[in-house]
């Protein structure tokens, strides 16, 4: 009898303990609940919002079955449209040079240092001209002598003092040192490293004492003010690219944008590449060095005055190439697939050469799901 009313009353409190725990569970649930109800009407009031200055903004708020669908509409407008290739370029010195020793020597003096602004004509290296030197200064010597007695013929022969052979002798004489003394000046001449140019001293790659010989690059100059940037184009650009045509430049590493045309483009197909060369020269920047690379846009294309769209807006329906417009029909408001013909495309936007007229509403968003004839609320 005690154990049953013992089983009874462990039976009695399990029984108690459930129930208090599945009263705190709904509790638990009631109070979820209403949270997810405030943060819906929150929603609700933020969607409301926002549908309202998308409305003040200019947009147009198209409902179909009950459900709104926010959609923007531009007025198409006549406007220039630009074509161009997009191709990387190369900077290139026009006057960029990397002298080299013109006789076997060593060098002896360098007169210049990198990033030295240099003249036309300056020495920038000197090499170990001795042996010529000293041959030009005992004929130099020579010369003197030679000179002297030449004069001196040709008192006597004036006078008519002596003979006309002596007279022929001395000068030939002098003329045949005179010729040497020349030719001794030019071959001095080559041990001197002498800039053809005005520049900048861009690299400098010999020392004093080194051996040279012709060939060896001994130090390079570059001329800022004549620098140019060169490119391939493929075969099928031959036509299109031509003197003259605008190119917008674009340096990444510099971040900076220059306008320039192009100078040349040549008539002459590669075998190898079956592409053409193509430069453009570019304005005097210090900013500027060879070497650098360039993205290039170069217009092959214009066109003023043209209703011009952007290209997501087109699409192949059934075959056909539409877009969507706003249009009213029986008082409503609808969508109407107009069939267009499409010119060029670049960057984004296609030129319309048929189908669209200045003033028409194009539909920009939403067009995708979007059917002839369907009505529109705004």
């Amino acid at each position: 009898m005690k154990n049953t009313f013992i089983i009874i009353t462990s039976t009695i409190f399990i029984s108690l303990l459930v129930a208090c725990g599945g009263e705190k569970s709904i509790d638990k649930k009631k109070a979820e609940l209403e949270n997810l109800k405030a943060k819906q009407a929150e929603l609700s009031s933020q969607i409301t919002s926002l549908e309202e200055e998308i409305k003040t903004s200019g947009d147009t708020a198209i409902v179909e079955d009950g459900k709104a669908k926010v959609v923007a509409i531009t007025t198409v407008t006549k406007q220039n449209f630009v074509h161009a290739i997009d191709v990387q370029g190369q900077v290139d010195g026009d006057e960029n040079l990397t002298y080299s020793a013109k006789v076997p020597s060593t060098v002896t003096k360098i007169n210049v240092k990198i990033g030295q602004q240099i003249a036309k004509g300056q020495i920038l290296a000197e090499l170990d001209g001795k042996p010529v030197k000293a041959q030009l200064s005992a004929l130099q010597k020579q010369s003197e002598l030679v000179s002297t007695l030449y004069e001196k013929r040709k008192e006597l022969w004036d006078q008519k003092v002596g003979s006309e052979i002596e007279f022929l002798q001395a000068k030939n004489q002098k003329e045949s040192i005179e010729k040497n003394i020349d030719a001794l000046k030019q071959q001095l001449d080559m041990y001197f490293i002498k800039a053809d140019y005005s520049g900048t001293i861009d690299e400098v790659m010999i020392k004093v004492g080194q051996n040279v010989a012709p060939g060896v690059p001994c130090i390079t100059v570059i001329n800022p003010n004549k620098l140019k940037i060169k490119t391939s184009l493929s075969e099928s650009y031959a036509g299109l690219v031509k003197n003259g045509n605008t190119v917008k430049i674009y340096f990444p590493d510099l971040q900076k944008s220059v306008l320039s045309k192009v100078t040349y483009a040549s008539k002459t197909i590669s075998q190898m590449t079956r592409t053409f060369e193509v430069e453009i020269n570019l304005p005097a920047d210090e900013t500027l060095q060879p070497n650098m690379i360039a993205q290039l846009s170069i217009v092959d294309y214009e066109k003023t005055n043209i209703i011009v769209v952007p290209i997501n807006t087109i699409q192949q329906l059934d075959g056909e190439t539409v877009v969507f417009i706003k249009s009213t029909e029986n008082g409503k408001t609808v969508a109407k697939k107009v069939s267009v013909i499409v010119g060029k495309q670049y960057n984004g936007k296609a030129e319309i050469m048929a189908g669209l007229s200045e003033g028409d509403a194009l539909i920009t968003t939403g067009f995708q799901d979007l059917n002839d004839g369907q009505t529109l609320k705004l």
